[in-house]
C-alpha cells in the first residue's frame, strides 16, 4: 500500500446550471483493494474503514497502512457485464466501537445485516460469522421475496435503514431499531418501487432535516434512469422526488453547511463516472435540481465525508484483481 500519493485534476466543470466549481485536490489514500462498496469514518478517532468486498474483508486504514478489522465474509456475484464479486457492502457506525455491515455475499435471503463490537488498532481481526455476531436476516414470507445485497446502511440514531436489492418487485428499505446494545427487529419498512415506479435503491443518507435521502439506481442497463428521493424515517411516506440525470448513484452524502455529494457508478458507460454534487430543494408546492459533475472517478461505489469536508471514495477502477482505491477528495 502507499501512502498519500497526490493526482491533480486538469479540468474545471461547469454545473448544469452554469455554476463553476474549482478544482479539486484527488489523493490516493489505498489502493491495492479489491472491489471496495463501502466506506465509513469511526467517530472519536478519524479511522477509515472500507468493505473490501470481493476480499472478503472489512479493513481499517490508517495513515495508508492497511489493517483487516473483520475477514472471511462470504463471496457472491453481482452485475451484467461485467459481473463483480461482492462480499461485504455498507458501513454505518452506531457508536465508536460498534459498526454494522451490510451483507452481499451469500444468496437474497440469507444476506445478513451484521453488528460487530471492533477490535482497537493491533488486536486479532474478528471473523465474520463469529458465533457472538448479531446477524439479522429478512427472509422470504408467503407473499414476498428473500432480501439481500444490503447495499447502503445509514444510523439515524435510533435505527439502522438499509437498502436491499432482492424484491425487485417492491425495492425495500429495511429498518433495525437501535436501543443501547440491543438492534433489532429487522424489519422491511419502506416499498420503494411502489412508491417510485423505479427500482434497486441502493445509496442512503440521513439529510440534516433527519429525512433519509436515498439513491433509486434503477437499472443497470438504462442510462439516465436514477432518481434521489426523499423520505421520513418516522412513516417511511415519500417526501420529495427528483429525476437527476445520473445512471446509476451508488453512494450520497452530505458535506459541511448541507452540501448534498453522489457518486455515479454510471453502468452503461462508466467513462461517464464521478464525483458529483447535487442541490435539491422542495415544499409542499414546488421542487427543483441541480446536478454538477466534480471529478470523473474510475467506478465509485461508496463516499464518506469528514468534519472539514473531505471527501472519501472508493473505486473499483478496472477490476481487474486488486485495482480498487480509496481517494481523498479536497479544495471543493
Amino acid at each position: 500500500m502507499k501512502q498519500l500519493t497526490v493526482m491533480t485534476t486538469a479540468v474545471l466543470f461547469w454545473a448544469m446550471s452554469g455554476m463553476l466549481l474549482a478544482e479539486p485536490t484527488v489523493e490516493t489514500v489505498a489502493e491495492g483493494l479489491n472491489v471496495p462498496c463501502g466506506v465509513a469514518i469511526q467517530p472519536g478517532t478519524g479511522h477509515l474503514f472500507v468493505a473490501d468486498s470481493a476480499a472478503g474483508r472489512v479493513v481499517r486504514i490508517v495513515d495508508g497502512k492497511v489493517e483487516n478489522v473483520i475477514v472471511d465474509f462470504p463471496i457472491d456475484k453481482y452485475g451484467k457485464g461485467p459481473v463483480y464479486p461482492i462480499g461485504p457492502l455498507g458501513l454505518a457506525f452506531i457508536d465508536q466501537d460498534v459498526l454494522a455491515v451490510g451483507g452481499g455475499g451469500y444468496p437474497d435471503a440469507k444476506d445478513k445485516l451484521r453488528v460487530y463490537n471492533i477490535p482497537a488498532p493491533g488486536q486479532t481481526a474478528l471473523k465474520a460469522d463469529d458465533d457472538d455476531v448479531s446477524a439479522l436476516e429478512l427472509p422470504a414470507t408467503e407473499k414476498l421475496a428473500g432480501e439481500g445485497n444490503f447495499y447502503g446502511v445509514a444510523f439515524t440514531g435510533d435505527a439502522l435503514f438499509v437498502t436491499c436489492n432482492g424484491d425487485d418487485t417492491k425495492g425495500w428499505i429495511s429498518r433495525a431499531g437501535v436501543k443501547g446494545a440491543k438492534v433489532g427487529p429487522f424489519m422491511r419498512a419502506i416499498a420503494t418501487k411502489e412508491l417510485t415506479e423505479v427500482d434497486a435503491p441502493v445509496a442512503i443518507t440521513v439529510a440534516p432535516d433527519g429525512s433519509l435521502a436515498v439513491g433509486q439506481m434503477g437499472e443497470i442497463s438504462l442510462p439516465g434512469d436514477s432518481l434521489l428521493t426523499f423520505y421520513d424515517p418516522k412513516d417511511g411516506s415519500k417526501l420529495a422526488n427528483f429525476e437527476t440525470g445520473l445512471s446509476d448513484i451508488t453512494g450520497l452524502a452530505y458535506a459541511p453547511k448541507g452540501k448534498l455529494l453522489a457518486t455515479e457508478f454510471a453502468w452503461s458507460d462508466t467513462s461517464e463516472g464521478g464525483l458529483f454534487q447535487i442541490t435539491a430543494k422542495y415544499t409542499k408546492k414546488r421542487q427543483s435540481i441541480e446536478v454538477a459533475k466534480i471529478v470523473g472517478l474510475d467506478k465509485p461505489t461508496a463516499i464518506a465525508v469528514d468534519a472539514d469536508g473531505n471527501v472519501y471514495v472508493t473505486v473499483i477502477g478496472s477490476g481487474e484483481g486488486a485495482s480498487g482505491k480509496l481517494l481523498k477528495i479536497s479544495d471543493l
